[in-house]
């Protein structure tokens, strides 16, 4: 084999060698792709050096700059191809999440207010918040039935409540709690 086609046939399996990073970025084939991709390129690469060792050096340091690059490339692009937009999963639409459905609003609202237990809170159980029946924890604290309480969060849909004294309802008329 002469040094051209021995070049050709170098520079044709590197060549090789990045389609086949392309197709393993983009396929699931668990990795063979990839493996086989740089095994490819390393015997493109080898050939270089058996022909020509600057050409090989040449060669080498084009790959180790083009190889990162390909990657780098293929990552970014790929999610923007009609292949890649169908193999990635898409994250909640807007107005599609826990904090915007209307039982968590109506949660948000009890934040600062003041209620009673129903049920002993060890640490969860029933509150009463204006004739409404609430599940609550607290936050650690046991609580017996009867207890005034106060809505100091809402987290992950959950309400927390720690104990507090009997609220003056002419101070509550006037406080605004956010």
């Amino acid at each position: 084999m002469d040094s051209t086609s021995s070049l050709t046939l170098a520079y044709a399996l590197i060549a090789l060698g990045f389609l086949l990073l392309a197709g393993g970025l983009f396929l699931p084939t668990s990795g063979t792709l990839l493996v086989l991709s740089v095994v490819t390129v390393g015997i493109g690469v080898f050939l270089t050096f058996t022909n020509d060792p600057t050409a090989g050096w040449i060669t080498l340091v084009c790959v180790f700059i083009a190889f990162p690059g390909a990657i780098a490339l293929l990552v970014h692009y790929g999610p923007r191809t009609p292949m890649g937009r169908r193999l990635i999963l898409k994250g909640p639409e807007e107005g599609n999440t826990l904090t915007s459905t209307p039982e968590y609003q109506e949660l948000e609202e009890l934040r600062g207010r003041f209620g009673r237990t129903l049920s002993a809170l060890r640490p969860s159980g029933v509150t009463d918040f204006d004739g409404r029946r609430v599940d609550m924890i607290t936050e650690g604290l046991m609580v017996e039935p009867g207890q005034w309480v106060r809505c100091v969060d809402v987290r992950a849909g959950k309400v927390i409540v720690r104990p507090a004294e009997k609220p003056n309802l002419g101070d509550l008329e006037t406080a605004v709690f956010r």
